[in-house]
């Protein structure tokens, strides 16, 4: 935004940001910076999330607890981070220090999660196992804001589909380093915790040295209150209905999504027929070709998207292929059926990925406040992540339980549904 639009949009205040130039296309480092960030951020999250956590609580509580434990944990992780995005977004955007609004955030951040990784790796109870994550959770979600607002922050229009697409298949990356790393260090939880957490402070640090970045204006926002604290989880559908219709799509997207990503062990095992030991290899493989196809997905579509200037069919088209994908899962009754219906998925996610955040820079309310408003789009992937394992249980006992086909018909036309509230959206094509 230049600096004559920026003060037309706030005419009797200052502008929060000194504005730069826009650049004709981001600098090849810069884009491997906000790769590399978005990487280790996630890794970090990611691997305990999926392996390192569980093998933690079964060192610590019996066997018969071992469940309920982790269960606990997970859940105070996945409320904080929904309730951290916005909050943190909205005290990104109003940091005035010299270092500017996104580096302290991203590397306190970063930090803090290292922090709270090492607590969780040396916890010698659920407690302080609890506390460790609690923290990680609140770091590494401090860090993971700045980042995405960096999106809006830093990239041209011409470049950011094929930019969210390269970060946000980075998540994917992370997922399938995480296993390694978790099989890597299986014999020393500290080190598989430590090492996550290291490479996230790395990726933040390299970001923060290759990125610019301005300090908001003091004096353009008011003091942050209770008021204000509230009003980072809000944005008025009535004032800005576009950005509520895509909080809308991605939100049923991503419950789509989310029944795949949290019941896929459970699939290999009731349906398949897969022992609990051989369920961490076999999802290995399939989830490999999967993000393989989520990175040809992402690079594709971004591409195209770009050269196009569309946003909307794509996300159509992805959110469909999506659902082809559940579809094909919910029918597969053998092994390479299963694994080629991932391929099918990720492709589709992956050419999801490439278009969501670049359509959602385009219908924020305000682009000073970016990492405000991108946080409380955050919340419309991270809450199917929890919601989805509350209804999944009624879905699977449908005829007498193990009914996969419901679920993933379920998430099917959840998808279908939010391509539809996609396509509402007028401000994009």
């Amino acid at each position: 935004m230049s600096f004559a639009r920026d003060a037309a949009a706030h005419p009797y205040r200052p502008p929060y940001v000194i504005p730069a130039p826009e650049p004709e296309r981001m600098p090849g480092r810069l884009v491997l910076g906000l790769a590399f960030a978005q990487f280790g951020i996630m890794l970090s999250l990611l691997t305990p999330m999926m392996v390192t956590l569980a093998l933690r609580v079964a060192q610590i509580v019996p066997a018969a607890e071992r469940g309920a434990a982790l269960g606990q944990v997970l859940s105070l992780g996945a409320i904080l981070a929904m309730l951290a995005n916005p909050v943190f977004g909205a005290l990104s955007d109003r940091t005035t220090g010299r270092l500017g609004r996104r580096r302290p955030w991203l590397i306190g951040g970063a930090a803090v999660a290292l922090l709270g990784l090492v607590i969780v790796g040396l916890a010698d109870s659920v407690q302080v196992l609890m506390l460790g994550w609690a923290v990680a959770q609140l770091g590494g979600n401090a860090a993971l804001t700045a980042v995405t607002a960096c999106v809006p922050d830093l990239v041209p229009e011409g470049q950011r589909a094929l930019i969210s697409g390269t970060v946000g298949m980075m998540t994917s990356i992370a997922i399938v380093t995480g296993t390694f790393v978790a099989d890597l260090f299986e014999a020393n939880l500290i080190m598989a915790f430590a090492v996550p957490g290291v490479t996230g402070l790395m990726g933040a640090v390299w970001l923060a040295v290759v990125m610019k970045d301005r300090p908001a204006q003091r004096g353009a926002f008011g003091r942050y209150g209770v008021r204000e604290f509230l009003r980072s989880y809000w944005v008025n559908p009535r004032k800005h209905p576009d950005f509520a219709r895509n909080f809308v799509g991605r939100f049923l997207v991503f419950t789509g999504i989310s029944c795949v990503t949290s019941y896929q062990v459970y699939f290999l095992m009731d349906r398949l027929g897969y022992a609990p030991g051989e369920v961490a290899e076999k999802l290995s493989l399939a989830t490999v070709a999967m993000v393989a196809a989520v990175v040809v997905g992402s690079l594709l579509g971004g591409a195209v998207s770009d050269s196009t200037g569309r946003r909307k069919p794509f996300v159509l088209f992805s959110s469909l292929v999506i659902a082809v994908g559940l579809a094909l899962v919910a029918t597969a009754h053998s092994y390479l059926a299963f694994a080629a219906a991932l391929m099918v998925f990720g492709f589709g996610e992956g050419l999801y990925l490439s278009v969501d955040v670049a359509l959602a820079v385009e219908v924020l309310p305000n682009p000073e406040e970016s990492a405000k408003d991108m946080g409380v789009l955050n919340i419309g992937n991270a809450l199917p992540q929890s919601l989805v394992p509350i209804i999944a249980p009624t879905l699977l006992a449908i005829g007498g339980g193990g009914n996969y086909g419901a679920l993933f018909l379920f998430g099917g036309i959840a998808c279908v549904l939010g391509a539809v509230a996609t396509q509402l959206i007028r401000s994009v094509k």
